[in-house]
């Protein structure tokens, strides 16, 4: 079963400095029928106009990543980390007992552009700490390159949550294939550009940009690149 979450149906924040969209509910957007996707809590589509940012700010029990499309950001926080991250870098920081952080765009001139992403952990209370990660173009293009997992697994950074988070790079005529175990679950958003996600039965979904979908009983995710450009898809495989 493939279920469609429209990038149009998102909610909508616009804060002069910071323009978001929420694939899920997330501070002033209430949506009940939207408060997540298994542990998959929030998908924050984020621009922040040049030198700004989020200031200071405390978090706990949760695994947050960052992944920047364009521009740079520069984050710093309470276990002493500080760094920038820029397109192809994937930032995880384990919020566990409790962390402030700040994120600001790195630049005076050019907006950034980045998704933040919430996913619930599968312990409380773990210690807090923070991850960053280089994954090349040429790494995510025609498959799924796996960015995050529990076990850190082929070089992707460490989430204490059951659930991997895989990044590709689709141009026309390619495809690329991820088989889940059974009893889990997928979600699908595209993070730029479109893509076509084809179920079991044959039926092809096209996508585009900030659409998302979720998916259960379905034994593959196949997700084929567009018919012009190129496409830039996150894959969750959740529990």
């Amino acid at each position: 079963m493939m279920k469609l979450r429209p990038a149009a149906e998102r909610g909508h924040a616009q804060h002069g400095w910071l323009e978001s969209r929420h694939t899920f509910s997330f501070a002033d957007y209430f949506d009940p029928a939207n408060m997540g996707f298994r542990a998959l809590r929030v998908i924050n589509d984020d621009r922040v106009a040049p030198a700004k940012g989020f200031g200071r700010h405390p978090h706990r029990d949760m695994e947050i990543l960052s992944y920047v499309l364009e521009g740079a950001l520069a984050h710093q926080d309470s276990t002493g980390t500080e760094g920038v991250i820029r397109p192809g870098d994937v930032q995880r920081m384990s919020a566990g007992t409790g962390v402030f952080h700040s994120e600001f765009n790195a630049s005076k001139t050019e907006p950034v552009h980045f998704l933040q992403i919430w996913i619930q952990p599968s312990k409380m209370g773990v210690e807090p700490g923070y991850e960053q990660k280089t994954f090349a173009a040429p790494d995510k293009q025609g498959r799924l390159r796996l960015v995050a997992s529990p076990d850190a697994r082929e070089g992707s950074v460490k989430i204490h949550a059951d659930a991997a988070v895989y990044a590709s790079l689709l141009a026309p005529g390619e495809t690329a294939r991820l088989e889940l175990r059974p009893g889990r679950h997928a979600w699908v958003h595209v993070a730029r550009g479109s893509a076509r996600l084809r179920g079991r039965d044959g039926e092809v979904q096209e996508l585009h940009d900030g659409d998302g979908v979720a998916l259960s009983d379905e034994p593959v995710v196949q997700i084929e690149g567009p018919s012009s450009g190129t496409g830039e898809v996150l894959v969750f495989d959740l529990a």
